[in-house]
């Protein structure tokens, strides 16, 4: 037999398969006219496993494993169908819907009550002010106070480090966002600009020790690995550790530290080139006890929490990049108690005005164990 008859063969099979496929894309509907009735979910994981077990022996030992790959791909696509037929309306839809409607003005309001971590002078109160022109601050001294200073209503918004370019994630932030209730809605790149300083008057004496917040040693690591002499001792805060400083009857304590803490709490600058890269970027959020949905909000974040079993994750994957959502971020964090299992969190393009893109969301939370939509905000 040569090629041509071959190919003439597969045409045929191609048809029959379509054939197929299409009637058990009408019967996933009869499925999910019933399943609402009952009101059933979607995804029905006992199922699909003894589909799994069955047509994987049913194609033998040569092609079961790629019979399992293409059955998940059919159940992936049965439960987007049934998705998209418009007749469930998830919580999560009505949430968005609600607070789409909900939501006051274009934009956050210029004046609110803001919690940030540390002190005036910090990085964070820097942020701040981009988002919020007239911001009433109050101070914490910790990541774990800002959240829950916004769970309780203390504040209305508060603003966290997530990510840094030059150090990477906040791992912190990102833990504690498992422990409590909130939502991101707008963000903030701030450019990071480290000076070392020391007291004034504190004169030519050697600095022996470097006091700063932990990301900020990080991001100056070639100026402290070429002084292994002095010792560097982690504070809750830039602005915390230069007020410190500014205090201290030290003249060999120096800090790492923002330009404005100099003016601020009276420091002398000693080296004003000492980040690791002139490029340096930190990402603040800014989080809400309630969902806000702007007009301008083209940036999605999810957190998940997904079967512990081959091909979780790339179902998630898969997903987006059919419906052509641009995959921003993947980021994982390890669930405490269950060992070698993670929570993923990830940051896409999307807006939530599209009804397409809830679509999609409703359809990514019935692949999940557990499945938070963080926000839709957008990023300055």
């Amino acid at each position: 037999m040569d090629l041509k008859d071959i190919r003439t063969r597969i045409d045929a099979i191609d048809d029959e398969i379509v054939r197929l496929f299409v009637q058990r894309m009408d019967c996933a509907k009869e499925v999910a006219l019933v399943k609402q009735q009952d009101a059933k979910p979607i995804h029905d994981h006992a199922r699909e496993r003894v589909i799994l077990n069955r047509v994987t022996a049913a194609a033998g030992k040569e092609y079961a494993p790629y019979t399992r790959t293409l059955y998940n791909q059919i159940f992936d696509l049965s439960r987007s169908y049934q998705a998209a037929l418009g007749r469930y309306r998830s919580p999560l839809e009505r949430q968005i819907a609600e607070a789409l409607s909900g939501t006051e003005g274009i934009r956050l309001p210029e004046r609110a009550l803001v919690a940030c971590q540390g002190t005036e002078g910090a990085y964070g109160q820097q942020a701040c002010e981009r988002l919020f022109p007239c911001p009433d601050i109050l101070y914490f001294d910790s990541f774990d106070g800002v959240f829950s200073a916004v769970e309780k209503g203390m504040c209305r918004y508060g603003i966290l480090p997530i990510e840094n370019s030059t150090a990477g994630s906040v791992t912190q932030v990102y833990d504690l966002m498992e422990k409590h209730h909130f939502y991101i809605v707008g963000a903030q790149k701030l450019r990071i600009d480290h000076r070392l300083m020391k007291k004034s008057g504190a004169g030519d004496k050697p600095i022996t020790e470097i006091v700063s917040h932990e990301q900020a040693l990080r991001q100056c690591s070639r100026f402290l690995a070429a002084h292994p002499e002095i010792k560097a001792t982690v504070m809750e805060n830039t602005a915390v550790a230069a007020e410190f400083v500014a205090n201290s009857d030290r003249d060999d304590l120096a800090v790492i530290a923002s330009r404005a803490c100099a003016g601020l709490y009276g420091l002398d600058i000693v080296n004003d080139e000492i980040s690791d890269s002139p490029s340096n970027f930190t990402r603040f959020i800014c989080i809400s006890r309630t969902l806000e949905l702007y007009p301008s909000a083209r940036k999605v974040s999810l957190m998940l929490n997904l079967a512990h079993e081959p091909g979780a994750l790339n179902a998630i994957v898969s997903r987006l990049a059919l419906a052509g959502v641009n995959l921003l971020k993947l980021e994982s964090r390890p669930l405490p108690g269950r060992e070698f299992e993670f929570r993923f969190f990830f940051d896409m393009t999307a807006s939530v005005a599209d009804p397409s893109v809830v679509r999609l969301l409703c359809e990514l939370e019935a692949h999940c164990d557990r499945f938070t939509f963080l926000g839709c905000y957008d990023e300055q």
